[in-house]
């Protein structure tokens, strides 16, 4: 199975048109610190997470991200086992009370996107039809 950062780039990229790992400093007292977001686009930062507790710090995250970018929040959740489970329905609870945009996208399914991209890549010649 991919790793969750290998799902991040698959769905930044092939899906959502963005760019992943983007870097961001903020200062805190005299030191510089830096947040790194998963994936943005031209009007968003996306916090991307697997279906796991691990997760449970998404919204935080995309708040944080959109505070220093002054860019739209969103939560992107990987679905990997095919359901709504306890991590999933309070991080959309959370993010729905927080007005930060929340969507899952399947892991078989950004796979799938992946493997498959080449295919909507190229243009086909025209045989004047």
């Amino acid at each position: 199975m991919p790793l969750e950062s290998e799902l991040a780039a698959i769905l930044c990229s092939f899906v959502l048109n963005g760019a992943t790992e983007v870097s961001h400093p903020y200062s805190v007292g005299y030191d510089l610190h830096r947040i790194r977001v998963d994936c943005e686009t031209a009007d968003e930062v996306v916090e991307v997470g697997l279906d796991k507790r691990s997760s449970l710090d998404s919204v935080q995250q995309a708040l944080f991200a959109a505070s220093l970018t002054g860019k739209a929040p969103v939560v992107a959740l990987i679905d990997t086992d095919g359901r709504e489970g306890p991590y999933e329905l309070r991080i959309r609870t959370v993010a729905k009370m927080a007005g930060v945009r929340y969507t899952v996208y399947k892991r078989h399914a950004l796979i799938r996107t992946q493997m498959t991209w080449w295919l909507r890549s190229r243009r086909l010649p025209d045989r004047g039809f």
